[in-house]
């Protein structure tokens, strides 16, 4: 289990990452809810430790926020 937890964890990073380097042709708004979705998915799978569940719903909620967050 402690490998599953890693390999989430690797791949929430990696997303987060790829995720950031694409955003600069977007509005800030884009790049807010990219970064939200983001580092919600990271919180989520870390308070979870490594639920599927906890990382799409830290994506959604943090994707939410990074939306409604004005520049």
């Amino acid at each position: 289990m402690n490998t599953m937890k890693k390999w989430t964890a690797l791949a929430a990073t990696i997303a987060l990452v790829l995720g950031l380097s694409a955003c600069a042709g977007m509005s800030s708004q884009d790049r807010n809810t990219a970064v939200g979705a983001g580092a919600g998915a990271v919180l989520g799978s870390v308070l979870t430790g490594g639920s599927a569940v906890g990382t799409v719903g830290g994506a959604a909620v943090g994707g939410v926020i990074g939306n409604r967050v004005n520049p």
